[in-house]
C-alpha cells in the first residue's frame, strides 16, 4: 500500500503541474482509499500492484485500444518472441476489473467471468490467446465489461458542444 500510495503521490503531482488548479490535493489520497476498498477489504495493507494498475488504467481518460492494450502488456505472460495471455490471466484481469462497478454495487458472479472467459476462448485449442485475439473480444464489448465502454463513451460526450439551441 505504501509503494503504491508513493507512486499516486508522483502521478498527482505531475498531473498537478500539467493542469494547475485542476488536481485536488488530496487526490492520491482519495485513490489510495478506493484501491484499498476494492483491493484490500481485509485492511492486510497489500494490494498487488498489478490489480491496482488495472483498476488506474480502467478509470483513465485514454481510448479503449489503449486502455484494451495496456490490460494485455500487464496481464500476458512472455511466449519466445510473441505475448499470451492465458485462461487464467484472463480470469484474473476480469476479477480484478469486477472490483471497480461491486465497489458501487453492481458486481458480477463468478459465473460472468467463467462465461466471458469462454466466450473469449471460444474455438480456440491453444491454452492462450494472442493480443489482437484479445482485443477483438474486448470491442465485441462481453456483458462482464460493458460499463468500461460506456463509461468511456459518458467522458467522452462530456467534451462535445455544439452551436444549436433548443426552443
Amino acid at each position: 500500500v505504501q509503494k503504491i500510495y508513493g507512486m499516486l503521490m508522483k502521478l498527482f503531482q505531475k498531473a498537478r503541474l500539467e493542469k494547475p488548479g485542476q488536481v485536488d490535493p488530496r487526490a492520491a489520497e482519495f485513490t489510495l482509499s478506493l484501491l484499498a476498498a476494492m483491493y484490500d477489504r481485509s485492511g492486510t495493507g497489500y494490494i498487488r500492484t498489478r490489480s491496482a494498475a488495472a483498476a488506474l488504467i480502467a478509470l483513465s481518460g485514454d481510448t479503449l485500444l489503449a486502455k484494451y492494450r495496456a490490460f494485455f502488456q500487464i496481464y500476458a505472460v512472455p511466449d519466445g518472441k510473441v505475448a499470451l495471455i492465458t485462461r487464467s490471466a484472463l480470469r484474473s484481469l476480469l476479477t480484478d476489473l469486477n472490483q471497480i462497478p461491486a465497489i458501487v454495487g453492481e458486481s458480477c458472479t463468478l459465473s460472468c467471468v467463467e462465461i466471458a472467459t469462454h466466450s473469449c476462448f471460444h474455438g480456440v485449442l491453444n491454452s492462450a490467446i494472442v493480443e489482437e485475439k484479445f482485443l477483438s473480444w474486448l470491442r465485441s464489448e462481453p456483458a462482464v465489461l460493458l460499463w468500461l465502454p460506456t463509461c468511456y463513451r459518458l467522458l467522452a460526450t462530456e467534451m462535445v458542444s455544439h452551436q444549436a439551441r433548443c426552443r
